[in-house]
């Protein structure tokens, strides 16, 4: 498939660069695949397509405020850093800006006693660094670092994205993008799902810096995906696939939760069950694909040419996403991670 089949036009002034008012309060359009219809919500209508035996699954991976502002300690220079990735210990892969300033053995300082060492060249231009400081390593990345929001949100996070680019049910720090599809849910919106007789289940997905980086293949399937470490604890396991046993859906809420249910999936005894354990998913959906365990997906509205655009046309239909999106910019949807929602059932 052509990288231009996937392509929409969206103008500018519809990419969200704050969050909605309250969380729940984001616009929801409803693609139901069976009668193939829109409908247009707000977000805490979502109780009333979520039904009594549903598992509803979600993303807990909670994100590190892992942009950094320093100086080179031998010239002054100011210096970015973007953390990417943890090695061991107090190294860490990290993105630097402007790359061509820094080398192994330089220094920067972000605080007296907070300071990196260039070690190494890592991969994509990045730097392998070892940070040395005083306390406790996150508690100072909590009180010097910003939060790391997406490219096309055009100013400087401030003191609410610490909160809003944050689900409320984050707990495993680890990613450098926000599951955007969860930003919607209220605690009071998921204490009434499970009142409903909804399950819940989490499983965690750490979101790399790969999720912004387009596809520059021509041909899709030629695009190498970035690799994503994952996890699924026994309790989400088990929610799930009593769920699948019992007949009901498989609600995936967001693309990293979709991508980690697909990557955990086993064939057993004749049927596809989730597998508890650890590892690291590079899995790329794209139409063609057959999805073993996800009914139905609650997401973001998606970046043109993007392989979230590309996982979303796999589970229902190109043409149709593709049209459905042509409505969300005639009914001026907001669009992206700060953006409305869209359910698919």
């Amino acid at each position: 498939m052509h990288i231009n089949e996937f392509d929409y036009h969206l103008p500018q002034e519809l990419i969200a660069q704050k969050p909605a008012d309250k969380r729940d309060c984001s616009r929801l359009m409803v693609l139901n695949r069976e009668n193939d219809t829109i409908e247009h919500r707000h977000f805490y209508d979502i109780l009333e397509y979520l039904l009594p035996g549903d598992c509803l699954v979600l993303n807990n991976s909670k994100v590190l405020p892992a942009r950094l502002f320093g100086t080179k300690e031998e010239t002054g220079a100011k210096v970015e850093f973007l953390l990417t990735k943890r090695i061991e210990g107090d190294r860490w892969e990290t993105m630097v800006r402007p790359g061509k300033r820094l080398k192994p053995g330089d220094t920067v300082a972000f605080s007296p006693d907070f300071k990196a060492e260039i070690l190494d060249y890592g991969k994509d231009g990045t730097r392998i660094v070892e940070f040395h400081y005083q306390g406790i390593f996150m508690e100072r990345l909590e009180e010097l670092g910003k939060m790391p929001l997406p490219p096309y949100i055009e100013r400087d996070s401030d003191q609410e994205d610490k909160e809003r680019y944050q689900t409320v049910y984050c707990k495993e720090e680890g990613s450098v993008a926000a599951p955007t599809a969860g930003l919607h849910f209220t605690e009071e919106l998921l204490r009434k799902a499970e009142e409903k007789g909804v399950k819940i289940a989490y499983v965690t997905l750490h979101v790399g810096i790969g999720t912004f980086r387009p596809v520059k293949c021509e041909t899709i399937e030629e695009h190498e995906m970035h690799f994503e470490e994952y996890e699924v604890s026994q309790e989400s396991a088990r929610l799930v696939n009593e769920t699948k046993a019992a007949g009901g859906r498989i609600l995936s809420v967001g693309t990293t939760s979709t991508r980690t249910l697909e990557s955990a999936a086993v064939f057993e005894n004749g049927q596809y069950r989730l597998k508890a354990g650890a590892g690291s998913t590079g899995i790329f959906i794209y139409p063609g694909y057959e999805f073993k365990l996800v009914d139905g997906l609650i997401t973001n509205f998606h970046l043109p040419k993007s392989t979230l655009l590309m996982l979303i046309s796999a589970l229902y239909d190109r043409e149709k996403i593709l049209s459905a999106y042509e409505v969300a910019v005639k009914e001026r949807y907001r669009f992206f991670s700060y953006g409305d929602a869209m359910l698919i059932v």
